[in-house]
């Protein structure tokens, strides 16, 4: 009788069955099996978008052609695209250090959230005093290179599992390279080198460290921040980038080992963050 029951439930009967002809399949199993191949094959094309990724620049990103269309059906709004990938060399080490800087200090040293970050901002939007995303650098890098823009829960779920995965199989200096060459300067201007010939007239290799604070300070709003143009919060703004070069020029290739361990001592993750959201 045992002999039967094991017979019935082997993991060869099992596979037999999911393999067996579509024709003989009910609607049931055959919706199941879609759902099956249908996450698989998302699950596949997402690692082969990665891993590309370490080699490849890609051609165009879901924001771009999102600003196109925008562009497109708004009349007060002309087509413009403006982009040149380069390589980091060919980047100013000054811009490395003013992003780093103004949009994410802890970029080195983290695995892809900044957690005390992410819980100020939560507190603030939730007070209404003002919205902020608390993304760090590796998450603007995911969604920007993988994801369309949007401000649904659904997109931040996809955000962070394209986090996770970059910060896994990209090194820093990828994921900055990478950073500096899709991020929005301006509108339909992307990356550094594009952002350097527009504003500036020369290339992102010789920007100087007021270039490059003027730069990083566009980006919380590229659409509404113009170097060309300065408000006097932008200004304001600009002077204090720059005046925290004074920390030390961010070495991507060679982090503090001390800075590191103390980090790595008191970093939360992701699943600590969600934890807090849910008692809050």
């Amino acid at each position: 009788m045992s002999r039967s029951t094991n017979s019935h439930n082997s993991p060869t009967k099992k596979k037999r069955q999911f393999l067996r002809p579509w024709k003989t399949l009910g609607w049931g199993r055959k919706t199941l099996r879609v759902v099956w191949i249908t996450l698989v094959s998302l699950w596949l094309f997402s690692v082969l978008q990665v891993l590309l990724g370490i080699f490849f620049n890609p051609p165009l990103t879901p924001l771009m052609v999102q600003r196109f269309f925008q562009q497109a059906f708004d009349g007060d709004r002309s087509i413009n695209f403006e982009r040149d990938y380069v390589p980091l060399d060919s980047i100013s080490p000054n811009l490395v250090t003013a992003v780093v800087y103004a949009e994410d200090g802890l970029f080195l040293y983290h695995h892809g959230f900044d957690v005390k970050q992410m819980k100020i901002a939560t507190k603030e939007n939730k007070s209404g005093k003002r919205f902020r995303g608390g993304s760090t650098i590796s998450q603007q890098t995911a969604k920007n290179a993988f994801l369309p823009h949007s401000r649904t829960m659904l997109r931040k779920a996809f955000e962070a599992y394209y986090t996770l995965m970059i910060e896994t199989f990209w090194s820093k200096r990828r994921i900055m390279e990478v950073y500096l060459n899709i991020i929005e300067f301006g509108d339909g201007i992307y990356g550094a080198e594009a952002a350097a010939q527009h504003y500036f007239g020369h290339s992102a290799k010789t920007l100087s460290r007021n270039e490059a604070a003027q730069l990083a300070a566009t980006l919380p709003a590229p659409l509404k921040r113009n170097p060309a143009n300065p408000t006097p919060y932008f200004r304001r703004y600009t002077a204090a980038i720059q005046s925290r070069f004074s920390w030390g020029k961010v070495d991507i290739d060679h982090p503090n080992p001390k800075k590191q361990k103390r980090y790595d001592d008191k970093e939360e993750s992701l699943w600590d963050f969600l934890e807090w959201k849910i008692e809050n």
